[in-house]
């Protein structure tokens, strides 16, 4: 693949190849990545410093010594969802790890936070699900996870073209998608905490991919 002059990188460097235009939108091979397990955690830090509350609930969700990159937010096929102790196991310390997470923090004396990750996975393993992030003041485990949980099988629902009530309550769209019989789980991780110390708390829930 030829490679072009570009004068405006350092040194006089070469630009990226010029691929013909068909070729744009198609992946190099071997540089795909689709994760094939899963684990989802949680945790909760205080300190003076939010930087390091946040340090100690991702010690807290054992998850302190990744590199973590975020993103958005799709379920793959196939992935297999391993317990936390299992795939922390997996990786090793510095390594970059992809994730999906939802994370609070506030020095508010007696504020209630929560993060939650939602989760809903379809019938048919070779189609992928969607997991969903949520972070709010004010709203239990209960209303944070559930409101999460929704956001997941609303996304999946309307992306498999069950038909729902955008309005209705979690449980009767629930219900709902189970009849469907399209969505074959949901589920959520959710970390709330009451600020109960001066300084900074810090809580998260993520969804963290292996390959």
């Amino acid at each position: 693949m030829k490679r072009t002059t570009d004068p405006t990188l350092p040194g006089g460097g070469t630009s990226a190849p010029a691929y013909p235009e068909g070729d744009r939108r198609k992946a190099p091979e071997g540089l795909t990545l689709v994760p094939t397990k899963i684990f989802f955690t949680k945790g909760v830090g205080s300190h003076r410093d939010e930087l390091r509350s946040f340090e100690l609930a991702l010690k807290d969700a054992g998850i302190e010594r990744l590199n973590l990159v975020h993103v958005s937010s799709i379920f793959p096929p196939k992935c297999k969802i391993i317990p936390k102790d299992e795939g922390v196991k997996l990786i090793a310390p510095g390594s970059i790890a992809f994730c999906v997470m939802a994370r609070l923090a506030s020095n508010e004396l007696r504020r209630l936070i929560a993060s939650s990750i939602g989760c809903a996975i379809p019938a048919d393993k070779g189609t992928y699900g969607y997991l969903s992030e949520h972070h709010a003041y004010g709203q239990t485990d209960e209303f944070a996870g559930d409101f999460a949980e929704d956001m997941a099988a609303s996304m999946l629902a309307s992306t498999l073209g069950v038909e729902f009530d955008e309005t209705a309550n979690w449980d009767e769209k629930e219900q709902v998608f189970k009849i469907s019989g399209e969505i074959i789980r949901t589920f959520n991780v959710t970390q709330s905490a009451v600020i109960s110390a001066k300084g900074y708390t810090t809580v998260l829930a993520s969804a963290v991919f292996l390959f």
